[in-house]
């Protein structure tokens, strides 16, 4: 099927071989290197997570943004020959990194790719510069209202089904996209797109504690108020077990931080993976 386009103003559209995938992502920017690793929802990938914020990071960073193995652009295993579980994801970023030949990095990831970035600092940690976890998997964190995630693994593929999950993971009050709704929409025509995020939805993403304690790398942790997701409890639980680590709340806000208040989380994660900032 054809996708719809990706298009960014100074971003390049490319595509490589990454742990023996086909893998799409956008490259754009110049400077210490910048990787945006987007969330596993329905109709997740790249650019459409991360869109809002890519002009900005890219005046101080070369910005990497992949779509992940299942998603977008990038090659869809079967899953009867592949599995799509949380260290198979660690390694493809890894490999990501190494076929560009990126020594080190800072990490943003959103949700599910929260849990890719902190897999990262923990298997290799010396490649992480910075690591900034918003809304992210990874924790074991009981969820007070499972019905949220009802919405988001019930989703029907039409293009009210995709509304109410856009819903479910904003703010009340948030004025939706409907350009975002159809796209992302979109994505998820794709056969190949639908059996692996029934995969994916099935597989574990969360680590032992003990192991998220391990981490050293300075770490911010971004929530929002009104997460039904990614809980507060959650990120506070972070501030916890990570030794340098600084957290950062947004009040209105749900799961997408980025999109639902882009200028406030550019401005604190800017000001966080400055060289001469929050220092552990």
């Amino acid at each position: 099927m054809t996708l719809p386009p990706v298009e960014h103003h100074g971003f390049a559209s490319r595509t490589i071989d990454a742990d023996g995938l086909r893998t799409h992502f956008l490259d754009g920017g110049t400077g210490p290197t910048l990787i945006l690793i987007h969330g596993g929802g329905a109709g997740a990938d790249g650019w459409g997570n991360w869109r809002s914020c890519l002009d900005a990071y890219a005046r101080d960073f070369r910005v990497l943004v992949p779509d992940m193995p299942g998603f977008g652009r990038t090659a869809k295993p079967d899953p009867a020959a592949y599995e799509y579980t949380q260290q198979n994801r660690t390694r493809h970023l890894l490999a990501f990194m190494d076929t560009l030949g990126v020594d080190r990095a800072h990490l943003i990831g959103n949700s599910m790719g929260g849990a890719t970035a902190l897999g990262v600092a923990m298997a290799e940690p010396h490649r992480v510069d910075k690591l900034v976890l918003m809304g992210s998997a990874g924790l074991a964190i009981a969820n007070p209202d499972p019905s949220y995630m009802k919405n988001l693994t019930g989703y029907d593929y039409t293009v009210e089904g995709m509304r109410r999950i856009v819903s479910a993971l904003t703010a009340p009050g948030f004025e939706i996209d409907e350009k975002a709704v159809h796209y992302r929409h979109a994505l998820m025509q794709d056969t190949a797109a639908r059996v692996a995020l029934k995969a994916i939805v099935t597989q574990k993403l969360t680590y032992d504690r003990d192991a998220i304690a391990a981490v050293k790398t300075p770490t911010l942790v971004v929530g929002g108020k009104d997460d039904q997701v990614a809980v507060l409890a959650r990120t506070y639980g972070y501030l916890e077990l990570l030794e340098n680590s600084w957290g950062f709340i947004l009040p209105h806000v749900g799961h997408w931080a980025m999109i639902e208040a882009p200028g406030e989380f550019l401005a604190v994660t800017s000001a966080f993976l400055d060289a001469g900032q929050f220092r552990a």
